[in-house]
């Protein structure tokens, strides 16, 4: 019942291919799936704590599965729907989300908002969408944010990126 449960797919592989993170980066994926995107943070930022959030049980469940079998020892994966279950004084340096086109408008701008909440001053807030939904994003980056970047878009997806300024 996971998201390309086989192998990474091609959202996520072009959003992990354009992440910049540093070493001591605290950092967070929302809707993490099994962890492909957030054990790539996890091991881009060492000695920083990563964070994995999913709805879904069998998510959560595999992350920290994945998490121990890479010997992660700086991930926390936890259930929340979006950023729901995170205490409003914990903030990141990064946030990722590869977000669902079918997710709805109201849903999406709910998780951009709550990303927005929980980045530190020069946070980054990475995300891949289809394509389709770049100009969407592109609005609510320069409403939330201030700022949009796109950086990178294939055929089929768009990485963009804010930074909370």
């Amino acid at each position: 019942g996971l998201f390309s449960p086989r192998e990474v797919d091609l959202g996520s592989a072009l959003l992990i291919e354009h992440l910049e993170v540093a070493e001591d980066a605290d950092a967070v994926d929302i809707g993490c799936g099994y962890g492909a995107i957030g054990l790539v943070l996890a091991s881009m930022a060492p000695r920083g704590e990563t964070w994995l959030l999913d709805k879904d049980f069998v998510a959560v469940d595999r992350a920290r599965q994945n998490a121990e079998a890479n010997r992660l020892t700086n991930v926390t994966a936890m259930l929340s729907n979006g950023l729901s279950a995170v205490p409003p004084a914990r903030l990141f340096d990064v946030a990722t989300a590869n977000l669902p086109a079918k997710a709805g408008n109201e849903m999406l701008t709910l998780i951009l908002a709550d990303a927005h909440a929980h980045l530190k001053p020069g946070g980054r807030f990475y995300v891949v969408t289809t394509t389709a939904l770049r100009r969407f994003i592109e609005r609510m980056f320069e409403e939330l944010f201030g700022n949009y970047d796109k950086v990178k878009q294939g055929r089929l997806h768009t990485v963009s990126m804010a930074e909370k300024r």
